[in-house]
């Protein structure tokens, strides 16, 4: 049985893309089961669905063969252990030390970009981004942060990898770029202001198949969500 993925609206769940992202670049087949947001209330039919599949009632949840995996660290681990040939940890012992360091750090903090900027993949808000950017100390002080991070592993990599593209956190594609995907989305979405040296990291993190692929499907959905949309309040 293929492994199946339950996922939110791909314009919104941030947290869906990171597995989403991981297996379709990594080509791991699994089937797509998009759960819409309609509200995240106890007894909302988006709850009672997920439910039925885990006991915390989010995605995404990865379902292989019966076992249930929920949380996006829980799933990424689970698949690289399920499959070791993809190497999507770095295969250096230092190295995935790190790349579990980040994702972990990635996974439990930046809550000030987080909450000021959710993701909106198919919105364009940079006027938003600049008075986010000029009122929101924390917000900034979260860039930064992404920054000297970003900037310190890329440092360690080439210039330029052999097939010609700028280099991933790690080199090639890893567990690290599938989490930091939907951070990349929002600093696009939002026209934040990066270094540009980092501004090249985003854009090879967005060129990436897997990541097209999530996008072009978020583009497609054409649904708007209204308790999603904290600076836009319909068409």
């Amino acid at each position: 049985m293929a492994l199946q993925l339950y996922i939110g609206n791909k314009n919104y769940s941030s947290w869906s893309m990171r597995p989403w992202v991981l297996l379709t670049q990594a080509g791991i087949a699994f089937e797509e089961i998009m759960v819409r947001f309609d509200s995240f209330e106890a007894n909302s039919a988006f709850k009672r669905q997920l439910r039925g599949i885990n006991p915390v009632g989010k995605v995404p949840v990865l379902l292989d063969d019966g076992l249930a995996v929920w949380d996006t660290l829980a799933i990424a681990e689970y698949v690289a252990e399920r499959f070791p040939e993809k190497a999507l940890w770095p295969t250096d012992v230092r190295a995935r030390a790190r790349a579990r360091s980040v994702c972990a750090e990635m996974h439990s903090g930046f809550g000030a970009l987080r909450s000021h900027c959710p993701m909106n993949i198919e919105a364009r808000l940079p006027e938003v981004g600049r008075l986010i950017w000029r009122d929101q100390a924390a917000v900034r002080a979260d860039v930064a942060r992404l920054c000297g991070l970003w900037g310190e592993l890329l440092a360690a990599q080439p210039a330029q990898m052999p097939d010609g593209t700028s280099p991933l956190l790690f080199g090639t594609f890893s567990i690290a770029d599938a989490y930091f995907a939907p951070v990349c989305m929002r600093l696009k979405t939002y026209g934040l202001p990066l270094p540009a040296d980092l501004a090249t990291y985003v854009d090879r993190v967005a060129s990436l198949p897997g990541v097209q692929a999530w996008v072009q499907g978020a583009l497609a959905e054409h649904d708007f969500l209204d308790f999603e949309e904290p600076y836009r309040l319909g068409r």
